[in-house]
Parts: C-alpha cells; sequence; structure tokens
C-alpha cells in the first residue's frame, strides 16, 4: 500500500527550490514520547518542523504543575518566535506523539529568514493563529468541565495522530488538563460508556469522531473554524524568496 511521506505543512507552502533553502540547514529527528525539546525559559537553540507526531506547549501554574496551552504537528513550529528575536521559550515543549522532525539551528534559520520573504509571512500568519489557539485554550481550561475538555483536546490529538489510536496514560492526561486523576478517570468513562472512545493501559481508541466532537466544547470547532484565516493556503503566489 502507497503512504504519503510525512511533510510540514509549513514548508508546503513555499515552492520546491524555498523548501529545498530551508531543508539543507537541517537535519531529521526522530521524536520519542516524553521528550523535551525545550525548557521554559531558557535557548534551546533549534527551531522544530514536524513532519509527523506531534508537540504538547505547556506553561507554569506554580512549581511542579504546568498546564498544556497548545498542540503542534506537522501543520506547525517549534519556536517560531526566533523570526521575531525571542530566543528564549516563553513555554516547555514535550513530545507528546512519536514522529519525525526536521530541526533546524536558531541562526540558520534566522539566516534563512533574511532571504525568503513567502517564509517571514508563513511565520507572522502562524504566529498570529498561534496566538488566538493560546488565548482559547486559556479560556478553555479555566471555565470548561474536565469532560468536554478532555474530549476537544483527544480531537486535536485525533487531528495531528495520524490514525485513530494513540497512546496516553491517565496521569499524562491529568497532567496535560491540569486536573486530578480520578477527574480524568471519570471523564474517560464516561465517553467509555458511551462507546465515543475505547481505552485500555494507554491505548486510545477513537470509535465515533462525530460523537466526540458533540462531546467537546465549543472551543475545538471555534479554532477549526478560525485555522483558515490564519494559516497558509491563501498567500499570493508572486511572493518569492530575495536572493
Amino acid at each position: 500500500m502507497h503512504t504519503d511521506p510525512p511533510q510540514n505543512k509549513l514548508l508546503q507552502q513555499l515552492s520546491d527550490e524555498e523548501q529545498q533553502a530551508v531543508m539543507r540547514h537541517g537535519k531529521t529527528i526522530e521524536m520519542h514520547f516524553g521528550q523535551v525539546l525545550c525548557e521554559e525559559g531558557k535557548n534551546c537553540g533549534f527551531v522544530y518542523l514536524p513532519l509527523s507526531g506531534y508537540i504538547s506547549i505547556l506553561t507554569s501554574v506554580q512549581q511542579n504543575q504546568r498546564l498544556e496551552v497548545g498542540l503542534i504537528g506537522n501543520e506547525g513550529i517549534l519556536g517560531a518566535l526566533v523570526s521575531i528575536g525571542v530566543e528564549t521559550s516563553p513555554v516547555q515543549a514535550i513530545v507528546q506523539g512519536h514522529g519525525l522532525a526536521l530541526q533546524i539551528e536558531h541562526q540558520a534559520f534566522n539566516a534563512e529568514l533574511k532571504r525568503c520573504v513567502k517564509l517571514q509571512q508563513i511565520l507572522q500568519q502562524y504566529l498570529a493563529f498561534y496566538v488566538v489557539q493560546l488565548t482559547r485554550l486559556v479560556c478553555c481550561n479555566h471555565y470548561h468541565e474536565t469532560e468536554p475538555r478532555l474530549a476537544r483536546w483527544l480531537l486535536m490529538t485525533h487531528d495531528r495522530a495520524g490514525g485513530d489510536q494513540f497512546f496516553l496514560t491517565h496521569q499524562y492526561l491529568a497532567f496535560m488538563l491540569g486536573v486530578r486523576r480520578s477527574s480524568v478517570t471519570e471523564a474517560a468513562g464516561s465517553l467509555l460508556e458511551k462507546k465515543i472512545i475505547d481505552y485500555h493501559r494507554g491505548q486510545i481508541h477513537i470509535l465515533n469522531r462525530p460523537a466526540l466532537e458533540k462531546a467537546s466544547c465549543s472551543c475545538y470547532r471555534t479554532l477549526l473554524d478560525k485555522q483558515p484565516q490564519f494559516l497558509p493556503g491563501s498567500f499570493h503566489q508572486d511572493v518569492a524568496c530575495v536572493r
């Protein structure tokens, strides 16, 4: 069976020549579940363009307590703030789903940014959407109950997982959602009872995607509807790299 090679959707907005110019600065690495790609308050030295898999973005609530405020798959980039001169990460980034990523050093990436107007525009659009996602998820984490938040998070993960099954423990879900493990167990049990998901030893299987969307809070659909307004796809074709 033919399988399309993993790709990053931001890079796909560039011409073949422009893509090659960016990719020659980097190397493809394997991302492993639980791997920390950057720490809050530190310079990780790289940007990451996921080709497959996905990365959780977390912020500190208080000492030893973190909350997920974003998710990056092959639609995005980790470290986009270097495009506006910020190299110190304001968040922690942990690999949530095993996959591949293009890793590029900050200095090399910035050099390519200076040469490529189209790449600059793509990152500006992405950063705009990232702010929208960040503010929406902060509100979601504050106002919405655990079960619809869990459904929203499972939908976002499903969009990036490349399949109906992925690995997550209750403890890790509690960590991501900023709630007690018992709350996640209760919420996941409700979705399990409704036959929306199956869950066994950390393996989550999405059984009924439409039902999961109905169980989710409105934040998932809001972000999905806003995404085309910000992410690449409507740029003028005449924007090109200046070399």
